[in-house]
């Protein structure tokens, strides 16, 4: 994880096929906006969604697990 206050930015090329693009470009246009803004929300949403889940099954997780955790942080 980058720290501080730079800003990166970084350029990519994504690849859709026909029928995977059609929806971001629907979306588009329907809100007046532009694919690459689709796709960034996509991505943050995405990412935000998995790291929830992620944290919420973590306690539940190390619950479960105790025992082996225990022997394997020995």
């Amino acid at each position: 994880m980058v720290s501080g206050s730079y800003d990166f930015s970084m350029a990519m090329t994504l690849r859709l096929s026909e029928a995977d693009s059609k929806a971001p470009r629907v979306t588009a246009d329907a809100e007046g906006t532009s694919m690459q803004e689709v796709a960034r929300r996509a991505i943050r949403e995405y990412v935000s969604r998995r790291t929830q889940r992620v944290d919420h099954a973590m306690p539940e997780v190390a619950l479960r697990d105790a025992d082996l955790l225990d022997r394997l942080s020995r």
